[in-house]
């Protein structure tokens, strides 16, 4: 079918479109003036990004992601929200409302039911990458739709508190009763801290060990002197490598040596001038062996003494290694014990922390939504837009129009051009014999293949 064909159709069942496009026109002007008015009112949010926590200190992340946005949205759309402003208003005490309950007969509870009521008028609206946030309620009362769009923005944003604020409140319940426990183990390592230390009479482990094992060594090094000493006083050692250090430091030994020497040198010379009878030889031999066995018993008497010395400091080294090791395992457990008491402490001192900053948290009413715009009372309503309707009624009446004459033509077909003849009879057209008309119809029957 060619624009002429199609043409000429209009033209033949301009009747049938006409009246079809008039009760198109008509039927939704009556339907437009028929139904309820609706308005609209709309309240402004923002979702204002502050850097910093004021509380904590923590920077708070971007909020003006998708995922975050969606998610303030299914907040304002939530049940919790819609049954605060039920609460707010006192809905569920208006007796208008009760008898819509009562004639529905729903099986949910009147709060319930009435939050659902509430939510399938309410509209939310958002701007790509814009973190405002609209908050529509439509409604047959110009009054209750501005009030109950008030409504959502004030719950909405008591919303958004409480749930910043309710986490951290029941986090410092979580410390307050932790902390208890953590004082309590705090006490308990503290105690027993305390009561070791009482009991091995050690305030500094570290300087205490410090001190007793510098005496260690020097109790060491007596050792090692007198050792020494001892080797020295032997009869044996003296006589094959002459004086020692004890036999040195002993006076009457070296006086007694002296003697002998002058003894033996004046001996030495009598046997060489006197025989063995002669009485100045026996009196010099009786010198000197008078003088070597007072030196031998003065050398034994020292090697005595230096025996017993180096046994008492032995004893005393002994006992300082057991005083030591003693002081090295209190030292260790003592170490254990204050390692416990620290941590205990510093749990404790963290918990403590802790609960100081969530109580702050849960007593701030900081929220991140601020309304920018309240909403106001409509003056023209939402809905129905009789200007609008009556543009997309032409239109459709007009699409209707033009269905209604193809079908008619479809169901009644009729011959409206030569071409149609060449079309059906597959013959060539000779001749066109047309009526004596009007010049005006002439130009209408003709228009077309002038077009064409």
């Amino acid at each position: 079918m060619d624009f002429s064909r199609f043409f000429l159709i209009i033209l033949a069942r301009r009747k049938l479109i006409l009246a079809t496009l008039i009760i198109t026109i008509l039927t939704t002007l009556i339907v437009s003036l028929l139904l309820p008015k609706s308005y609209l009112s709309t309240a402004t949010l923002v979702l204002t990004y502050k850097g910093a926590d004021p509380v904590t200190g923590a920077f708070l992340p971007a909020q003006l992601n998708p995922s975050f946005m969606a998610t303030q949205l299914d907040v304002i759309r939530s049940t919790r929200t819609a049954l605060m402003v039920i609460d707010q208003l006192g809905l569920h005490h208006n007796e208008a409302v009760m008898k819509l309950f009562e004639e529905s007969n729903s099986n949910l509870g009147l709060r319930e039911w009435l939050a659902a009521f509430l939510l399938k008028n309410l509209d939310i609206e958002t701007s790509r990458d814009s973190s405002v946030i609209g908050i529509s309620y439509k409604g047959a009362d110009p009054m209750f739709a501005t009030v109950m769009a008030n409504a959502f923005a004030n719950a909405y944003q008591e919303i958004s508190i409480r749930l910043t604020v309710e986490p951290s409140q029941k986090a410092a319940a979580y410390f307050t009763d932790q902390l208890n426990v953590l004082r309590e183990k705090f006490e308990i390592a503290q105690k027993k801290l305390t009561d070791y230390q009482n009991e091995v009479g050690i305030v500094d482990a570290d300087t205490r060990l410090d001190i007793e094992t510098r005496r260690l060594n020097d109790l060491s090094t007596q050792l090692i002197i007198a050792q020494a000493e001892l080797m020295g006083t032997d009869p044996e050692v003296i006589n094959r490598s002459g004086e020692t250090s004890a036999v040195a430091k002993n006076s009457m030994i070296s006086n007694l040596k002296l003697s002998l020497a002058q003894a033996e040198s004046k001996f030495s010379d009598v046997s060489q001038k006197l025989g063995p009878n002669h009485p100045s030889y026996v009196g010099a031999k009786a010198e000197v062996e008078k003088l070597r066995a007072e030196l031998n018993k003065y050398i034994r008497n020292t090697m005595h003494t230096a025996i017993g010395q180096e046994a008492e400091i032995r004893a005393a080294l002994e006992e300082q290694k057991t005083k030591v090791l003693s002081l090295n395992r209190a030292r260790n457990e003592l170490h254990i014990l204050f390692k416990e008491a620290e941590g205990a402490q510093q749990a404790y001192d963290n918990a403590m922390l802790r609960l100081n900053q969530t109580t702050l948290e849960g007593q701030a009413n900081l929220s991140s939504v601020s309304i920018l715009d309240p909403a106001k009372i409509p003056e023209k309503p939402h809905s129905p837009k009789l200007f609008l309707n009556m543009i997309l009624s032409v239109i459709l009446g007009a699409l209707l129009g033009l269905g209604a004459g193809l079908i008619a033509e479809m169901v009644d077909r009729r011959v409206r051009s030569p071409e149609d003849l060449v079309d059906v009879f597959k013959v060539p057209v000779l001749g066109v014999i047309q009526k004596e008309t009007s010049k005006r119809k002439r130009l209408q029957l003709n228009w077309p293949r002038l077009i064409r």
